[in-house]
């Protein structure tokens, strides 16, 4: 680990001044995954900027449009239970439940859970390859044990996928991130916020340099009340997904009125499932158009061999959850 410089910003103004005096700065939340990547000498930061005392990102509160606000330095814990949240989008409490151990939901942001990276094996590896860390280097995860890795949205560049289970409920959610910097305010769709590798897979999200997320906004959508998350892993904690699921649903007489899919494990992204969205809007809740909905939405999907059977876990564990939404009530 390199010498760095810390100190604590009282406001917003204050914290984004800091960054921009040290270019090679990071605003530091709970440091549940930046201090573990400082200690791999991965991230190597020259000033660490604490950002858990601004005032503006503890609160979680109800917005005029009957949605909710969740501060950036909210911890993970305090979202899981918080009352609005279990009550009006109950797969958000559920996804971080399944996340990381109950000491490090206690510690972790809401902004640090967006911003931590992925748990590649090879990008943790300095003795690897990986265009992550090291752009322009090779991914040797591609011809190497790809076990976790992505099925869909990847690159040659890289193949990497995004770790976190709040996230996904996110981008099930319509979520917006709010952000702030030296050119003023600005909110990015949840949807929008992560990027995919294509050629520059060490550019994680649309960030500006300098901006620092305030806050999480959750639109009002009654229906989101029905709602679940599922994550597939290899044990039944503390481990990572290797295929999850975020799903709302309501049903009118028979017929499916408004859906949510987003997928985890599977991209370098919380991947939102447009595509299987737009098969089952509107279509009967049946069984056979969930199934079609989960084969149109994997069928660009590709493994790199040992990740090949996430294609068939995935449609599989869509179909599932579904199914068991459409059987739980919802319908009107």
């Amino acid at each position: 680990m390199n010498n760095f410089s810390y100190s604590r910003a009282d406001t917003v103004g204050i914290a984004v001044n800091h960054l921009s005096q040290k270019p090679n700065s990071k605003f530091l939340g709970g440091g549940t995954n930046l201090v573990d990547l400082m200690r791999e000498n991965i991230e190597q930061p020259d000033a660490l900027i604490d950002v858990t005392r601004l005032s503006t990102g503890k609160a979680i509160r109800e917005l005029p449009d009957g949605g909710i606000s969740i501060g950036a330095a909210v911890r993970n814990s305090a979202v899981a239970n918080d009352a609005l949240v279990r009550e009006r989008y109950p797969l958000l409490s559920e996804a971080i439940l399944c996340g990381a151990s109950g000491q490090i939901r206690n510690m972790a942001t809401t902004g640090g859970n967006l911003m931590q990276r992925t748990r590649c094996y090879y990008f943790y590896d300095e003795a690897s390859r990986c265009n992550k860390r090291t752009p322009g280097a090779g991914c040797d995860a591609i011809d190497g044990f790809n076990r976790i890795h992505a099925i869909l949205g990847a690159s040659e560049s890289c193949i990497a996928t995004h770790p976190s289970d709040m996230c996904v409920a996110l981008a099930a959610l319509d979520a917006t991130v709010q952000v702030e910097g030296n050119g003023g305010t600005r909110s990015i769709p949840m949807n929008e916020f992560h990027r995919l590798p294509g050629d520059t897979p060490q550019i994680e999200t649309t960030l500006k340099p300098g901006e620092l997320i305030t806050a999480i906004h959750l639109p009002l959508l009654p229906f989101a009340r029905h709602s679940r998350y599922r994550k597939v892993r290899d044990r039944a904690s503390y481990a990572f997904a290797l295929v999850s699921v975020a799903a709302a649903l309501e049903i009118q007489r028979g017929v499916i009125t408004n859906v949510r899919l987003a997928l985890g494990g599977v991209a370098h992204k919380p991947w939102r499932a447009h595509a299987a969205e737009n098969i089952m809007a509107g279509a009967k809740a049946t069984e056979e158009i969930f199934r079609r909905a989960a084969d149109e939405e994997l069928a660009e999907a590709r493994g790199r061999g040992h990740n090949d059977f996430k294609i068939e876990l995935a449609k599989r564990t869509i179909v599932s959850v579904f199914t068991e939404l459409s059987e739980a009530g919802g319908t009107q």
